[in-house]
């Protein structure tokens, strides 16, 4: 299974990859306002690639529970900046942008982003598809119940993980006919789930893999982890190195972290228990 990003090769067989959260925005749950400045934002970025980060992916609004939706030009004046400052600095860097407005993925992509990370699974704009194909992007069909403003308004489900699939299915043919053939599926761990609809997806996210591609997962610092160890959003550091690895050995190709150099480690590891590499330098090689 391997996709082409910019000049960069991932062979999702051969090895699990690290995507690093970049929050421009104010209000996000666990770094919101650290960021907004788009050169302390670029010098983050630049730090996550150098401690092993493959992907970087933006978001310029926040889609944490309750969050208010912000203009289109809003969230381009946020994250354009970042993108082109990255790039300036590391011309290879894959950079992902998060969002699911047409038009902020379209400036993104004409900046140099090469995938589009879509909570809504191009649901919520109806120009998103023809936009990632006119590009030539890449896609994330994310799950999410309902939106982020009421997402964890009572969610409910009769059976979670086929449910999911069912959705993510119908999504990734949904992308085929619009002519994305790069495409990564997300069963959105804390977007409209329960704690146990989320350690329920966790268990079972080989099932996910048999839709044939990759399988992302963004357990980091979510609520689930907090109210599993009564744990505040900057003390769940272990618990999200712990889902993080659990997915990877149930199937997950990809995690999206806050924490990338120990979530790295402890993805490398797991990765040679699975596989029998006998060393950090050989998974290195891999790459």
């Amino acid at each position: 299974m391997r996709q082409l990003y910019g000049s960069k090769i991932f062979d999702f067989y051969k090895r699990p990859y690290i995507m690093g959260i970049l929050n421009t925005t104010p209000d996000s749950f666990s770094d919101g306002g650290r960021y907004v400045d788009p050169d302390g934002a670029v010098e983050y970025a630049l730090a996550m690639i150098d401690e092993g980060a493959d992907i970087v992916d933006i978001g310029g609004e926040s889609t944490r529970p309750g969050s208010d939706r912000i203009t289109e030009n809003e969230e381009i004046d946020r994250v354009i900046p970042v993108i082109q400052g990255i790039l300036k600095y590391n011309k290879n860097a894959v950079i992902s942008i998060d969002t699911y407005k047409s038009e902020v993925a379209k400036e993104a992509l004409t900046r140099g982003a090469l995938i589009v990370n879509d909570v809504s699974a191009l649901c919520f704009d109806e120009n998103m598809a023809s936009v990632v194909a006119k590009y030539n992007a890449s896609v994330i069909l994310m799950h999410m119940k309902g939106e982020p403003k009421t997402m964890q308004n009572n969610p409910s489900y009769k059976d979670v993980v086929n449910e999911i699939k069912s959705f993510l299915k119908k999504r990734i043919e949904f992308a085929q006919e619009h002519r994305i053939s790069q495409i990564i599926i997300d069963p959105g761990i804390g977007f409209g789930k329960r704690v146990q609809d989320n350690l329920e997806l966790l268990r079972s996210l080989r099932t996910f893999t048999e839709l044939g591609c990759p399988v992302l997962i963004g357990p980091s610092r979510k609520s689930f982890i907090g109210k599993i160890l009564n744990l505040p959003v900057d003390q769940r550091l272990e618990g999200s190195i712990a889902a993080a690895v659990i997915g990877i050995m149930n199937g997950a190709s990809i995690v999206r972290v806050h924490d990338v150099a120990a979530t790295k480690r402890a993805v490398q590891l797991s990765h040679a228990v699975l596989f029998g590499t006998d060393t950090i330098e050989e998974i290195d090689r891999l790459a």
